[in-house]
């Protein structure tokens, strides 16, 4: 596993990691603009600034895969595709290279790159990646991998037994990510005020201390409110959950979709999460809205009726690729059978 920029600097590296994070949580509005701006002029024609800025990584990143002899590089994200790009155009001496997309559309510039097989979230999304520019034989919808605990579901009442929870109450779990983006604070207000029937809320804030510590000083006399931090046990959360209430990102969505747990939308980054959000709600495979008192409703509905409920879980297993991550391996070996069993893979 390797972040591209370490090779200059851990600083480097934790800049622009968290570039995304400033942007899109302090000024979702200017990223949503920069996005769309993004989105008309990528093309494959020529090349973005995005790319020329990820080449000045190329010496660093091609003397690194020299020196560890790989047999392919994985890659889940734009940046060291735009770089591996470069190498290639170059003529450059490099391993197979493979991307795997991980949000339910073609994100801009993502047509600029030259990579020899691209894992993309399901077939629906091959038509708008095609016009974009990709080639179709390089076209692989194997889906969006995610780690094998969300491909095993445990009973609900088993997973509320694990969880402490009460057997017999329905369970509402509330994805804040760990930006917290959105008015959060209003909508937990909001959700607990119609939750009278002694209904469990979960809340996961994730890396979020500052929203974690202010919902635990204000709910810390509700019984049936769990605020909870950092955890590795998404997985069963879910698996307790009657409906879950998180923000478009791609993966928890898909974590979700493999799970089979109903899902409504709360507040989207504008970007690649409203195309997500798209994705999901044109399909039945989510609701969504942009009133909170409208998403509180859509998830109390999903609870209550069970009609509805079964018909969107329904769906979500037609659309689901829990097998994802093993597609890829497989791929993996099928490229790299014929190398030295001594070289690695990189990610």
């Amino acid at each position: 596993m390797l972040d591209p920029f370490s090779l200059k600097s851990d600083k480097t590296a934790s800049k622009v990691g968290n570039a995304y994070l400033l942007a899109a949580g302090k000024a979702p509005g200017g990223f949503g603009f920069i996005y769309k701006i993004g989105s008309r002029i990528s093309s494959s024609r020529h090349k973005s600034p995005v790319y020329y800025a990820n080449t000045l990584m190329v010496k660093r990143l091609k003397a690194y895969l020299d020196e560890n002899h790989f047999d392919a590089v994985v890659m889940p994200h734009l940046f060291p595709a735009e770089m591996m790009t470069c190498m290639k155009r170059r003529h450059m001496d490099i391993p197979p290279t493979v991307v795997i997309s991980t949000d339910y559309t073609c994100i801009p510039f993502f047509e600029e790159t030259e990579c020899d097989y691209y894992i993309i979230p399901h077939e629906d999304l091959a038509e708008e990646d095609i016009e974009r520019g990709l080639p179709t034989e390089k076209l692989y919808p194997f889906g969006i991998p995610v780690s094998p605990s969300f491909q095993k579901k445990t009973d609900k009442e088993k997973a509320k037994v694990k969880l402490h929870l009460p057997a017999d109450k329905p369970v509402y779990l509330v994805m804040s990510g760990s930006m917290g983006f959105g008015k959060m604070h209003l909508f937990v207000f909001e959700l607990t005020r119609k939750l009278t029937h002694d209904e469990q809320l979960i809340i996961i804030c994730g890396n979020n201390k500052k929203t974690q510590r202010i919902l635990k000083y204000t709910y810390y006399r509700n019984k049936n409110v769990h605020i909870i931090g950092f955890t590795e046990h998404v997985s069963d959360y879910m698996d307790a959950s009657d409906v879950i209430f998180t923000k478009p990102g791609g993966l928890t969505s898909t974590e979700a979709l493999v799970k089979n747990i109903p899902v409504v939308y709360t507040a989207a980054i504008p970007g690649c999460e409203t195309k997500n959000r798209e994705f999901f709600v044109s399909r039945g495979l989510a609701l969504a809205s942009e009133r909170i008192h409208v998403q509180i409703s859509q998830g109390i509905t999903l609870v209550e009726n069970k009609e509805i409920r079964n018909a969107m879980i329904n769906t979500q297993k037609h659309f689901a690729k829990p097998h994802a991550a093993a597609d890829i391996v497989a791929l993996l070996e099928e490229i790299t059978a014929n190398t030295d069993t001594t070289k690695e893979t990189t990610v």
